[in-house]
């Protein structure tokens, strides 16, 4: 990582190389498989920058920004309201454009393509799973999951019957044909999260996805997020204002004031601040 201004704190000898870090936890995570961590992430994001209005009223949401996401990562975002990290998931999830920096999807700088390629980008690689369910009121639970599949002109069979199993295994069997008025937050949350599956995503984004839930439905919710990224090695980013949450993920980035904070071990004191 980029150390300019900071203090390595842990290092590690792998293949005749040194590599300093900001943290012993980014030391002890980079020691568990330096091959892995030196080679492409899925996700980059380098010295990115986000800026919107101009003169007085110019405000710098996000101040030269650097993550790397590998595949099959749980990563949390975490931070204070207002601190950027809903920016920096839409930056990650190709929703939003940088205003200066450098975007890479599987090594392949994406910051300048068009917006029919971004949208077929999302479409192929991406599942979201917002706070607020945005489900289409006059649709029942099952055609709202498979609006990905008709967006995306995907008419295949497999992902249909695959819906269909996915909905008797989150126990929504019974409420596949229900409009969502007649479902409960949690059980519409479920929907949500099988349409965010529908096209079979690689990365599947969450933006407080829990936040409008009960403990009990969220830890639900949670669990089967986490499933589906151990068990079938989804890339997993999730925006969340829970330190316990974040202490499940194989990596938090903290955002401050549009920048990420070194040392993820004080994570929960900066969030609190």
């Amino acid at each position: 990582m980029d150390l300019a201004g900071m203090k390595p704190v842990g290092e590690v000898h792998a293949d005749g190389k040194t590599f300093s870090f900001c943290s012993d936890l980014c030391a002890a995570r980079f020691r568990t498989d330096p091959k892995r961590f030196q080679g492409e992430p899925l996700i980059h994001l380098h010295d990115v920058w986000k800026v919107f209005g101009e003169g007085e009223a110019k405000t710098e949401v996000l101040r030269g920004i650097n993550v790397h996401i590998w595949e099959g990562d749980f990563t949390a975002i975490i931070g204070a309201s207002g601190s950027g990290k809903s920016t920096l998931l839409n930056m990650i999830g190709l929703l939003d454009t940088p205003t200066s920096g450098g975007l890479f999807l599987e090594g392949t700088p994406i910051t300048k393509i068009s917006d029919d390629d971004r949208a077929e980008l999302r479409s192929k690689k991406f599942g979201f799973v917002f706070q607020q369910y945005n489900l289409v009121p006059w649709l029942d639970a099952y055609d709202n999951a498979l609006l990905p599949l008709i967006f995306a002109r995907n008419g295949d069979g497999g992902l249909r019957a695959q819906m269909r199993d996915r909905f008797r295994e989150i126990g929504l069997g019974d409420r596949m044909d229900h409009r969502p008025y007649e479902l409960s937050g949690g059980e519409q949350q479920r929907v949500a999260l099988l349409r965010a599956l529908a096209n079979d995503p690689e990365i599947i984004i969450g933006d407080e996805p829990t936040g409008n839930l009960d403990s009990v439905t969220g830890n639900r919710i949670l669990e089967m997020l986490i499933d589906l990224n151990k068990k079938e090695k989804k890339t997993l980013i999730i925006v969340t204002h829970d330190p316990h949450i974040a202490e499940r993920a194989d990596q938090i980035i903290t955002i401050r004031d549009g920048k990420t904070i070194p040392g993820h071990r004080t994570h929960a004191k900066i969030y609190t601040q």
